[in-house]
Formats: C-alpha cells, structure tokens, sequence
C-alpha cells in the first residue's frame, strides 16, 4: 500500500508554517506538470481580483530547476515515479505534441517574423527537454511586443539540436558554459550581456504579470489576475508553495468575524472552504448580476461530504434569509429564461418556489436547491444538488483555530484522495455532470488526462491553503499539498489539457438546433 493511502485518513487540520520565499529573480521547476500544478494552485486561490503592476513592463519571469534536481530532492520519490509513469508519459507527448504548432503558430504572429513550414517540427524535440533540465525565461513588453530571453543548460548534444533548431526560427542564438540563450523580440542584439543564473535552492520561483500577459490573451481580463509571486519546495512528502498577490490599489476588504453556519455543516467532511471579505469585488462584476442581492453577503462556506458524489454545500450568512431568497428568485428568474433561450443548457431549467426554498428542475440525478435557513449562529442561504445528512457530531475545535488567525482572508481544507473517489466516483461524477448540463465537454474516459488521473490520485493526502491581507495593497498565500492541487483543481487541469484548442481552453459543446418537422402540403383539387 502505497504511503500516501494510508495519509488519506487524516482528518487533522494541521498547523502549517507559513514562511514566505519569494525572489527577485527567477525560480525552479519540475516536470511541465507539475509547473502547470503550481499555477493553477494560484490560479483558483487568486481568481477574480484586479491587476497590479509593481514591475510594469514583466510578462512573466520563471526558473525551473529540472528534473534532475526534483528527483534528488529528499520527499519527492512518489512524484518522481508517478510523472515517470506510462500513463504521465503519454500525457506528456500529447501535451507537448499539441504545444509545438502553436507555439510555431504564436511565435509568427507576435514576432513580426516569418517561421518556416517545419517549424512545429523543429520546436516539438526541444520541449522534451524542458521536462529535465534547468531553464530560465524572461519576457517583457517592449514596445507594445514581447520580448526578453529564454535560456536552457543542455548536455552538448542537445544544445547543437537546440541551435540548429532555433537558428532556422525567429531567435537570436548564443551559447556560454553550457547554457543557451535564446533572445526575442527587441531584446536581439544583447547576447553579450548574458550570464547564466545563479544557482537556487528552490524547485520553482514564477512571477507573472497577468494583466500584461492579458494585452495577447484577451480571456485573461474577465478573470482579472494581480500579478502574482510564489516559490514551490517541498514539505516532507508534500510541496510548499508560497507567495503574493500585489494589486494595483488598497485593498478595503472588511473582514468580518467568521459565522459558521454550525448547525447544517458537520462531520465527517471531506472538503471545508472558508472566504470573506468579497462583497464590494462581487458587486463589481457584470457576471455576478444575476445574483447580487442586497446587502451583498461577505462570507462563502463550502463543504463536501463523503457519502455522495452530489453531497457539495455552500452558504452565505444574510441578515433576513426570507428576504435574501425573495430576492434571489426575482434576479434569477429572467437570467434562467435568458440561459435558456441561448441554449447554455443541455436542457431547459425551471425554478418553483415555496416560502423556504427554490427548486431548479430538469436535471438528472440531482435536485438543486437554495434554502432558508436559520442557524445557531444567524441566518443564512444554503445551496447545493442533494440532500444534507443530518449532523452527527460537532466541528473540530482545529478548525476554529485556522480561523481565528488574523486577517485571515480564505482557507480550504480537503483530503484530495476521497475527494476524487476510490473509482474516480466523488466530485469527477458531478463535475462531468456540471459539464454534460451546460453544454461543455466532459473529460473522456478512455483520454490521456483521465487514465493518469486514476493512476495519481489515488494517494494525494490533506491539502491546506491559505490566504492573508499582509499590506494595504498585497495579499501573501501558503498551500501545503502533496499534489499541489486540490481535487477541483486537478480535475480543471484535466480538462484544459484535452480541450481541442490547447493551450486555449474552449469546451462548449455547439449543439445544432432541433429541427421541426416539416409541415405536410395540404392536397389541392
């Protein structure tokens, strides 16, 4: 039995450190995936706030130490020989497979300079080699364009490969004690200034400046990321990631005293989210419209439990939960008929209503609902897809403790295994139902993303996130997670890499319009 099965009991919320090591410069790296687990670590912590610019014109600056170093580094042999699996390996090819045209594609059209008709094959040999060696990458905006360098420490082999590769394509090209270097945009012509790195303790150091990278990829804005700094090492057998978010202005966030609806959360839970302090950032955004209410709530509790794939809550605390509801089914009523009309269902949805509660009908298998409810600590609306079990037992004492930190901004708490299942039959069955009812595509069984996640998570233990208001402008964030992810992040991971336009992520389903049968010609005389 593997080591991290046997962590999946641990129901403890343990006290993490929450040492900061954020660097100036660049930082270290794993293997791709694992990169890309570390974003999106931040990524789901971080969306939705605006953009900040303590450096104004960075894109993204990044080190990666390289595998190498990641499978020497004591408390990472479970990931090294997961990432080394057959099922991780094909992943792999498919993910760099898919990223070679459209870097070849990108590079022509933000390079002002012609690639030639092979440069996708030229570029897919090369990206083998981001997975184990040490590299480094910084971007800028340079006159409306990025710009910057790229450079790689190679064995004298592949750094020939790398040179005839990169010569035939948009670079300027030089080489110095093993590294290459690889300048672009107007950063050609600076070759000589170039020194490699200087050599870090650290598996990864990333910043990047969302709302720059957003001038090239549009999406970026409806989902407003602060520029953002983390570090990625490793805690045992978990990674330690920690970092900030830097807005553009301070932050006035009023952050009320935790009410724990306590009488409908209870035990066992298998996931426990906590945020505040979002009501005046929820009034601002045109998507949440159709659920503002007045006063905006300030809190969201979310929690999972084990005996259900569909036995995911959320509730926010209200001042009138009567009046909330009312309010409620009056702005979604007109956005429930718009949805419907546009076709963002799978199937048309239908809301009734009592004095307590709103059903949503025309799903299956689950019954969503949002409830009045009054609890031992105040009122509250409840949402979820299928019934609550009645409380068993009272919440920990540790989770208050988590709670009652100062400026504690948002916490989560989860054992990733159970969340994902034994069969892959917790939260992957309800996210793949959430896709097939709005018309998105689910991950396919038989898809590369989905056989390494049946063959990974089934031993990922506790993940811990949190986040604190550490300055008038700057949040600071720590995750302590033997994945990186949680198990709703894994699964969006899995997702994003088998949509068809990767690395965009377009999963809508355009289903043709149902056709009417004709109607018969009536017989003339």
């Amino acid at each position: 039995m593997k080591a991290g099965i046997r962590r999946r009991g641990n129901l403890k919320f343990a006290a993490r450190g929450l040492k900061l090591q954020i660097t100036a410069g660049f930082g270290t790296e794993m293997h791709p995936m694992k990169k890309i687990f570390a974003i999106f670590a931040v990524l789901l912590v971080a969306a939705g706030v605006r953009a900040a610019l303590p450096q104004p014109d960075l894109i993204a600056q990044i080190h990666f130490a390289g595998a190498q170093k990641f499978a020497a580094t004591p408390g990472t042999a479970f990931f090294a020989n997961e990432f080394s699996s057959a099922e991780a390996l094909a992943l792999r090819k498919q993910t760099a497979d898919k990223l070679a045209p459209w870097l070849a594609g990108w590079l022509a059209a933000n390079t002002g300079k012609a690639t030639p008709p092979d440069g996708a094959a030229k570029l897919r040999p090369l990206l083998d080699d981001l997975q184990t060696s040490e590299w480094f990458l910084k971007a800028r905006n340079v006159g409306g364009k990025p710009g910057g360098v790229f450079a790689i420490k190679l064995e004298p082999a592949r750094l020939q490969l790398w040179r005839a590769s990169l010569q035939a394509l948009p670079f300027e090209v030089s080489d110095s004690q093993g590294w290459l270097f690889c300048l672009f945009g107007d950063s050609a012509g600076k070759l000589g200034l170039l020194q490699p790195p200087a050599p870090i303790n650290d598996l990864l150091d990333l910043d990047v400046n969302w709302p720059r990278l957003a001038q090239w990829y549009p999406k970026l804005k409806e989902i407003g990321l602060p520029e953002t700094q983390f570090t990625v090492t490793t805690a045992g057998e978990d990674f330690h990631i920690t970092g900030k978010f830097f807005f553009p202005e301070n932050l006035a966030l009023k952050l009320d005293p935790w009410r724990v609806p306590t009488n409908i959360i209870h035990q066992p839970f298998v996931s426990f989210t906590a945020m505040r302090g979002f009501a005046a950032w929820l009034q601002s955004q045109p998507w949440s419209s159709p659920c503002n209410i007045s006063p905006e709530p300030n809190e969201l509790f979310t929690w999972a439990l084990p005996q259900s794939p569909f036995q995911t809550f959320a509730a926010v605390p209200v001042p009138d939960a009567a009046d909330a509801l009312t309010q409620t089914y009056a702005r979604l009523q007109p956005a429930l008929a718009s949805d419907n009309a546009a076709g963002t269902f799978f199937r048309p949805l239908t809301m009734t209503r009592t004095n307590t509660e709103i059903h949503f009908a025309g799903t299956p298998f689950i019954a969503p609902f949002i409830r009045a409810v009054n609890d031992a600590s105040g009122q509250f609306l409840m949402a979820g897809v299928f019934p609550n079990t009645a409380r068993s037992k009272p919440l920990p004492p540790e989770l208050f403790a988590r709670l009652a930190q100062p400026n504690l901004v948002f916490y989560h708490w989860e054992i990733t295994a159970v969340r994902m299942g034994d069969h892959f039959d917790q939260l992957p069955q309800f996210t793949q139902l959430v896709l097939m009812l709005t018309n998105h595509r689910q991950l396919g069984g038989e898809s590369a993303a989905m056989k390494w996640l049946r063959k990974f998570s089934p031993a990922l233990g506790n993940t811990v996130t949190e986040v604190f208001q550490t300055g008038p402008a700057e949040m600071s964030f720590t995750r302590t997670a033997p994945g990186g992810l949680t198990a709703a992040e894994i699964l969006a991971l899995a997702s994003w890499l088998e949509a068809p336009d990767f690395p965009g992520c377009n999963l809508k389903i355009q289903r043709p319009a149902k056709r009417l049968h004709p109607v018969p010609a009536v017989p003339t005389k």
